[in-house]
């Protein structure tokens, strides 16, 4: 199974990679998005650390089923040969009706098939209210096109 782009990344398609992962992740769709990482993908996310794809869908599945409304923007940060660092922002609401924006930084390490093969998450929560929130366009679904990236703006 191939999954292009593939390694080595130029600006292109490392910002492409990007770009479909967001894409992915935002279908909050476990089975989908686990499709892009190999069988024994190994992630740490937060404090979590487990492998797999059967892992991934789980720990994906629980993670939708707590942060709803989930709406995330991710920014090619750098890139290498099969590696590709990215920022991210995300906005969720829990089942009590409280809003959230999360930021974090990732860094993803691809096999020669352009599946990803390592994924390491650094995230952290800051409570907002619901006026504060900067993503709104219909989800689950893809950031459309005229809603831009993070860009240079403060936290």
């Amino acid at each position: 199974m191939s999954r292009p782009p593939l390694p080595p990344f130029t600006r292109e398609t490392a910002a492409q990679k990007a770009r479909m992962a967001e894409d992915a992740w935002n279908s909050r769709d476990p089975v989908r998005v686990a499709g892009a990482y190999t069988e024994d993908s190994r992630w740490r996310n937060r404090s979590e650390v487990f492998q797999g794809r059967e892992a991934i869908v789980a720990f994906l599945t629980r993670k939708w089923e707590k942060e709803q409304e989930y709406r995330l923007i991710k920014d090619l940060w750098a890139f290498d040969g099969n590696r590709i660092a990215v920022r991210f922002q995300y906005e969720w609401h829990d089942a009590g009706g409280n809003w959230f924006r999360s930021y974090g930084n990732e860094q993803w390490e691809f096999d020669e098939h352009g599946l990803m093969r390592r994924r390491e998450a650094s995230i952290n929560d800051i409570a907002i209210a619901e006026k504060d929130r900067r993503f709104h366009w219909p989800a689950p679904g893809p950031r459309p096109a005229d809603v831009p990236g993070l860009g240079p703006e403060p936290f």
